[in-house]
């Protein structure tokens, strides 16, 4: 990599924050909350009012020139009236060896995710009715997203939050996807990882033969050509659950 005042900028894999640091003067580091490919996410707590925050920070090659935090803000911004999105508060900078490091502060929700929400269930999924609860608050949270001519992008049950769970699911979305000016295979891609959700939170391919038609007429095989066939965006998918009748 390019020197900096005669030092290599070193490549960051890991910030390793420890407990008990504080951050930018604001923000005491509570624990580490996860890890990907842009870079980690930390529980914070904001040193002036005891707030816990979420604060998502990314390794310097995977935001050259801030542009990765600033898309993702801006995009988090944009959709800040959707109930599903958590809500985006600020972006920071702080030195971490000798290289500028970017984070954007966030709500910190608390929760659990989907994956390990369906591990704790019987047989480790779902019951039909119980997934067609689940689908139909996710079609509704993203339908919001596609209204506004967005999309997430990376839907799987790694980075979907349940808050609370009844009579029906109060959900959370992480790690929304932020590269590139939306497109309708975006959108296209949002659905067809909804259904493949529903799919897998009822059983997946071990259950699928037993299930009535009704279900089967919304998860289509997985075959995107009759998902999209159905269902074009969340919005209609929603609008399908709450009008279908049962065979």
């Amino acid at each position: 990599m390019k020197a900096r005042r005669g030092r290599a900028v070193p490549e960051i894999e890991a910030f390793d924050f420890r407990p008990g640091r504080i951050l930018a003067r604001k923000y005491e580091v509570v624990s580490r909350a996860g890890a990907g490919w842009e870079g980690e996410v930390y529980i914070l707590r904001e040193l002036a009012t005891g707030i816990e925050r979420a604060g998502k920070f990314f390794f310097p090659r995977r935001n050259p020139h801030n542009r990765a935090a600033a898309f993702y803000a801006r995009k988090l911004h944009k959709l800040r009236h959707c109930p599903i999105v958590i809500q985006y508060h600020t972006q920071e900078t702080i030195p971490y060896r000798g290289v500028p490091i970017n984070f954007l502060v966030s709500d910190y929700v608390e929760g659990e995710l989907l994956s390990e929400f369906l591990r704790r269930q019987r047989n480790h999924r779902l019951r039909v009715f119980e997934g067609l609860h689940l689908l139909h608050a996710l079609a509704a949270g993203v339908e919001c997203i596609h209204n506004l001519r967005e999309y997430h992008g990376d839907l799987h049950s790694e980075n979907i939050i349940v808050r609370r769970y009844g009579i029906g699911f109060d959900l959370k979305l992480l790690d929304m996807f932020h590269w590139g000016t939306p497109r309708p295979e975006n959108i296209h891609d949002d659905v067809c990882d909804l259904v493949r959700i529903f799919y897998d939170a009822i059983g997946g391919r071990r259950c699928y033969a037993g299930h009535p038609p009704v279900v089967k007429g919304i998860i289509r095989g997985l075959k995107r050509s009759l998902i999209l066939k159905r269902f074009r965006n969340a919005g209609q998918l929603r609008g399908y659950l709450e009008t279908m009748t049962w065979d």
